[in-house]
């Protein structure tokens, strides 16, 4: 297939310029021409020329400086030299420079012609790469973590900061609220992100058959090793490991990931070769591993390789707030994925959601939300589309004597306010107005929350001993 392109034909011989300028346009290329460096120059700041055909030799310049020019301002654009008196010497050097090809006159009218498709194709390809990362950085980049809570937007920031370095990051959290993605995210946002991603769930795996998993195995290992196998480590070289339920490694394995972690090498299961990598590990664990270290079950000069970051993912009972954000982000989602067209969920549906303790945290709410848009009769979700475990789970802390209490459902919904509101001013040393900000209100309606919260400055510091 022939792909057509923007072209620009620049030679100061205006018979040459205009007879491959004419071949050009019948081949069906947009063609324009220039006979100087300078209006080359113009003319290719002005338009996004996909390939420019120059001529070495022009009266003002010569095309080596119009080689340098589209390099460093329209990178882009690929640019083919023409000379007639053509070296290796200077081919070399146009190469060199950044040209996709330098091609001898008289030019071949079918040489000319392929060097041109290969151009187009090349730049079809780049293009092509180039919407492939942005569809990744939608889909694993940072934009994927939704929250508007205080303790997000900290967490946000923790994963810029340290997003493009070679740290060790520790994500902690219950199961189901999100630490995959953002190890992804992590990963998205750091100059590993062209180098490959790889996950390892520690706990779906005995221990002998992770540790070759990790780090490969020689051919006569064990049983049924018939052949040599790269573990994930030589995989990831370059780029990211991540370790999912680190707390489950058996003591072996923490040696040799000790071991990884401070010199970056290690030998194959049965081998005696040693392997160096260049690996950045992102590690998730719902255990709490400092007591894991004082019962003896994780190693303590481990614990400290592996905790220098550390991320905190909130669980989902305590960023309530959130709720209607998620909702809306998986509703789209869904939506896309079914052909339906679920606007949203009405207000005693969301209330309910929000009243629910979330035991399986944001995966559990992606579940329930997918189930609706599956099951909704109407474009809005209502009460009744909610499965009945989770109906029968907030119920259960809103019944006093076999009775909805109303004054419940109050209490319900003003203890986490009231929460989130102190844990902000802690964050904020007090500091009204960042706290304000922090929790995307104004100030005046801060105060109002803090008088009926009866949130004083005075009372918690008395409180807290501060």
């Amino acid at each position: 297939m022939t792909n057509h392109g923007s072209l620009l034909v620049v030679d100061d011989d205006r018979h040459i310029c205009e007879a491959m300028a004419d071949y050009l346009r019948e081949l069906g290329h947009r063609t324009e021409t220039a006979m100087t460096c300078d209006d080359a120059i113009n003319r290719i700041g002005e338009f996004n020329f996909e390939v420019v055909i120059c001529d070495v030799n022009l009266p003002d310049r010569d095309g080596f400086q119009l080689l340098e020019w589209v390099v460093e301002n329209k990178p882009q654009t690929s640019v083919i030299l023409l000379t007639g008196y053509g070296t290796i010497e200077s081919a070399v050097e146009a190469i060199r420079i950044g040209a996709f090809d330098y091609l001898t006159k008289p030019v071949i009218d079918d040489e000319l012609n392929f060097a041109i498709q290969r151009a187009l194709e090349q730049r079809k390809i780049v293009e092509e790469n180039r919407q492939l990362k942005q569809q990744l950085n939608e889909k694993f980049g940072l934009s994927n973590i939704i929250g508007r809570d205080y303790r997000m937007t900290r967490m946000f920031d923790l994963i810029e900061s340290v997003s493009d370095t070679r740290t060790t990051v520790l994500i902690l959290g219950e199961n189901g609220t999100g630490k995959t993605i953002t190890a992804r995210a992590i990963h998205q946002l750091s100059s590993r992100r062209d180098k490959p991603f790889i996950e390892v769930a520690c706990g779906a795996l005995p221990d002998t058959l992770l540790e070759s998993e990790l780090f490969g195995h020689v051919e006569g290992a064990f049983t049924g090793a018939t052949h040599d196998k790269p573990g994930k480590f030589l995989q990831a070289d370059g780029g990211t490991l991540f370790l999912d339920e680190i707390g489950t490694a058996s003591p072996s394995l923490q040696v040799k990931l000790l071991r990884v972690l401070q010199d970056r090498e290690f030998e194959a299961v049965g081998g005696s070769k040693t392997h160096r990598v260049d690996v950045r590990l992102v590690l998730a664990t719902n255990e709490n591993l400092e007591e894991r270290v004082r019962d003896g079950s994780f190693r303590q000069d481990l614990f400290y390789r592996i905790n220098v970051i550390s991320i905190t993912q909130p669980p989902l009972r305590e960023r309530i707030g959130d709720i209607p954000l998620l909702i809306e982000h998986y509703l789209q989602d869904f939506n896309t994925q079914t052909g339906k067209h679920v606007r949203g969920f009405d207000e005693r549906a969301l209330q309910l959601l929000q009243r629910y303790h979330w035991p399986g945290n944001v995966r559990e709410l992606v579940n329930v939300v997918e189930r609706a848009v599956v099951l909704a009769k109407s474009d809005i979700v209502t009460v009744p589309d909610l499965p009945e475990a989770l109906r029968r789970g907030v119920e259960e802390t809103t019944t006093t004597n076999g009775r909805f209490s109303a004054r419940n459902l109050k209490s319900a919904l003003a203890n986490p306010e009231r929460k989130i509101i102190l844990d902000a001013l802690d964050a904020n040393g007090w500091n009204r107005q960042q706290t304000a900000r922090m929790l995307g209100i104004n100030r005046t309606t801060l105060y109002k929350k803090m008088k009926k919260y009866d949130i004083a400055y005075e009372t918690h510091a008395a409180q807290h001993g501060v």
